[in-house]
């Protein structure tokens, strides 16, 4: 039975006193919580539920009562409609603030650790125009504003941009985004005018019809740009039209490429890449060493913030150049390559084997012969027998999805006792979980977190851990 709080609309003077891990804020009423849109803590609101259940809901500001003082004025225009950049209402110092507190909050209560000695949170350098790529959607149903009516046959109902938020079939028509540096924002504007002026179909999500699908722009500290269009149901003619308007348009670009899918979903990783121009690939920089970037590869999209989380992964290993190195996880080879000069050796493990594949490349572009690379699913990899013929690593590296570390890893891990554990993270959730068991053995030496993603919830964190004993 839900209880009586639960079930009234309206709550008055709520104060929000912290702030969820999808950015809502979180006020209490009786035993009742309260996660509240676009609300800040320090903020006194009355709020309109939308969702009850028997011990919490959900809601937005019906009227803002005493402003917290954390609150800044959002300098884009799509905050709010858009899904990306929720926390753009708070000052950076203030998501500084509640990004530190959340991985103290994870570490404290799921894995039982004192985080005492946390270090103070590193800021990203910019917190605009910080990302190295961005995809776009190609809609022919354009999110409508209020005033906007869909009956009006005058509507232009196509769109490039960003999905809304819980719905799949609707596109918000970007016109500026912050997130990525020129030529994103004209190179997306271009392409749209043009495509709308010759008559291009836009994509159906519900459907699977149209030309246009998606458009995916990387771009590079070393001053490469990569542009994929990928189309679906597009004549030759017409893919030949529009490349070459992008061609003319933005000479700037060093590899310009192009993908048919006509697949339900919109992952490139089992499509064929047509070169137009250029090379099928672009490079990034870090300290010296060069990355091939694929129209498939995975990068940090923060190249400043992962330089710096790179140096903090290195020194919390406090190489000596004599170590043997597991690197989990270890995707393209990133960490591997950044601090192969460090160690003796690095044993790379990943589980999508175009990923190792770009992690060889790597090495090989950078007469670097000190690394080995493995594909396969971690659990089944990471196995006695493997490290009986790859040798007991002096340090190991993990640095896993989201979800973290699979149970029977976690477990490898007790087992290989490695005498050190650099563990990096995009969620502390999942990584207090794996802290938890590893705690057993293991002391938490050192724990930082890093801001790669201003204006998001998202927080990176690196913890040191020592074996005991």
């Amino acid at each position: 039975m839900m209880n009586k709080v639960a079930k009234q609309k309206f709550f008055e003077d709520v104060r929000i006193i912290d702030i969820a891990e999808e950015g809502k804020g979180v006020g209490k009423t009786d035993d009742f919580v309260l996660f509240v849109d676009k609300a800040i803590p320090g903020d006194v609101v009355d709020v309109q539920l939308y969702k009850s259940k028997k011990n919490f809901g959900e809601g937005k500001i019906f009227n803002l009562k005493q402003a917290s003082e954390y609150r800044t004025t959002p300098f884009c225009e799509h905050f709010g409609t858009c899904g990306g950049c929720k926390w753009q209402h708070m000052t950076y110092d203030a998501q500084l603030k509640f990004k530190q507190k959340s991985v103290a909050d994870a570490l404290g209560r799921i894995a039982k650790i004192n985080v005492d000695g946390i270090m103070d949170i590193i800021p990203s350098p910019a917190d605009r125009y910080y990302r190295n790529k961005l995809e776009y959607t190609f809609s022919d149903k354009r999110w409508l504003y209020d005033g906007e009516n869909k009956e009006d046959e005058a509507l232009n109902m196509n769109a490039l941009g960003f999905h809304i938020p819980g719905r799949f079939d609707k596109i918000l028509d970007v016109k500026h985004c912050y997130l990525q540096a020129e030529p994103s924002n004209s190179l997306r504007n271009s392409i749209r005018d043009f495509v709308i002026e010759q008559g291009y179909s836009f994509y159906n999500l519900r459907n699977h019809e149209g030309a246009l699908r998606n458009l995916i722009v990387r771009t590079s500290s070393t001053g490469e740009i990569m542009v994929i269009v990928v189309f679906a149901y597009a004549e030759q003619e017409e893919v030949d039209k529009l490349m070459n308007f992008i061609d003319a348009g933005f000479p700037e670009i060093t590899s310009l490429l192009y993908i048919i899918n006509q697949k339900k979903n919109d992952t490139i990783f089992d499509q064929d890449v047509i070169a137009f121009k250029g090379p099928e690939y672009i490079h990034e920089e870090m300290n010296g060493i060069k990355f091939r970037i694929g129209p498939k590869s995975f990068y940090q999209t923060n190249s400043i913030q992962a330089l710096r989380l790179y140096e903090i992964t290195r020194d919390f290993a406090g190489f000596t150049g004599n170590e043997l190195v597991y690197d989990l996880y270890t995707g393209a080879g990133t960490i591997a390559n950044f601090i192969a000069g460090s160690v003796k050796e690095v044993v790379g493990v990943e589980y999508v084997p175009t990923a190792i594949e770009d992690a060889k490349v790597n090495s090989a572009i950078n007469n670097i012969t000190n690394t080995k690379f493995y594909a396969g699913d971690m659990k089944d990899v990471l196995v006695a027998s493997f490290v009986t013929e790859h040798g007991k690593p002096d340090v190991i590296i993990t640095d896993p999805p989201r979800a973290g570390m699979h149970p029977d890893v976690v477990a490898r891990l007790m087992e290989i006792e490695a005498p050190k554990i650099v563990y990096v993270s995009c969620n502390a959730a999942t990584q207090a979980r794996d802290l938890l068991v590893l705690k057993e053995k293991y002391d938490i030496v050192k724990i930082q977190p890093v801001d790669m993603f201003p204006h998001t919830q998202h927080v990176e964190n690196v913890v040191l851990l020592v074996l005991r004993g």
